[in-house]
């Protein structure tokens, strides 16, 4: 019995890279260069044969007419690089916990603030970040105790965002979670997965966020940390300064921003000051006035 035709691969024009990049990228604030073509390509047909179009003209127009949303959002995940793992770059949760977060503290107790910390993870992936902050605070933060912090996260992509809410990871993402943490705050799950425990995962808020929306990242409030690491990377010089004054935005006077190993604040703007703490350099927004 047959099934049906089998859609071809469209071909993707050097007209149509363009018209797609251009837009992608006003978009997202992601920029793809003549090198990235082959990666481009690729996805791109992928996303087009999903849709049941045969070529770009028409899942083109699809998509830029937004009549059917869903075909934003899969092309949204189909491009997005996802890589992670717990306790990831686990220097920066020392200077949180160890310097950034006693200073958090510090003003609460000075009466600057009697809300909850707030810290945000942007972009989340599936979720190993905002479970390793909630890991590090419970186990080595002992004013957790007696300090209200609320952690919130954050993607672009849909796909990875429904992961991070199961919770259900594999021994390649827990490969550095020590044995008793396992034992106290994950479920096993088969033999090679464990699932984080309720009380844990449903403590974090997960939401679909663009950095590069000044729309959507403002109704999210003000925090006090804000974990926004090797995102930045994939942005051109302008995306990369919008993304930074939409975080600017979002932080409290005081507040911190934790970016990658890799990146640096000063190629992009000026309008954070660096703190070199005894862990991690970190950024923070001015206490008072604007730096803009």
């Amino acid at each position: 019995m047959s099934s049906g035709p089998t859609l071809l691969a469209p071909a993707i024009s050097d007209a149509d890279f363009k018209r797609f990049s251009e837009f992608f990228y006003q978009r997202t604030g992601i920029h793809f260069g003549s090198g990235k073509r082959y990666f481009v390509d690729k996805r791109l047909q992928a996303c087009i044969t999903h849709a049941g179009e045969a070529s770009f003209a028409g899942w083109f127009m699809a998509v830029r007419l937004g009549s059917q949303p869903e075909l934003m959002q899969d092309l949204i995940n189909e491009f997005t690089v996802n890589e992670t793992y717990f306790l990831r770059e686990d220097y920066q949760f020392d200077c949180l916990l160890k310097s950034v977060l006693p200073e958090v503290v510090a003003g609460r107790r000075d009466g600057r603030s009697a809300d909850p910390v707030r810290i945000l993870s942007l972009p989340c992936s599936t979720g190993e970040e905002p479970y390793s902050i909630a890991l590090r605070l419970l186990e080595e933060w002992p004013e957790i105790a007696v300090t209200d912090v609320s952690i919130y996260a954050g993607d672009i992509d849909t796909t990875v965002l429904d992961v991070a809410r199961r919770g259900r990871y594999g021994r390649r993402s827990l490969q550095r979670v020590p044995v008793t943490w396992l034992q106290r705050h994950f479920t096993r799950d088969g033999p090679e997965h464990h699932v984080v425990n309720d009380e844990i995962r449903s403590a974090i808020d997960f939401s679909v966020i663009n950095v590069c929306d000044r729309g959507d990242i403002g109704p999210l409030g003000h925090f006090d940390v804000v974990f926004c690491r090797n995102l930045l990377i994939y942005f051109d010089e302008r995306s990369s300064r919008h993304a930074t004054e939409n975080l600017y935005d979002i932080l409290r006077p005081g507040g911190f921003l934790f970016l990658g190993h890799s990146e640096s604040m000063s190629r992009i703007s000026g309008i954070f000051t660096p703190r070199r703490f005894a862990d991690a350099l970190v950024y923070q927004r001015p206490e008072t006035g604007d730096a803009r």
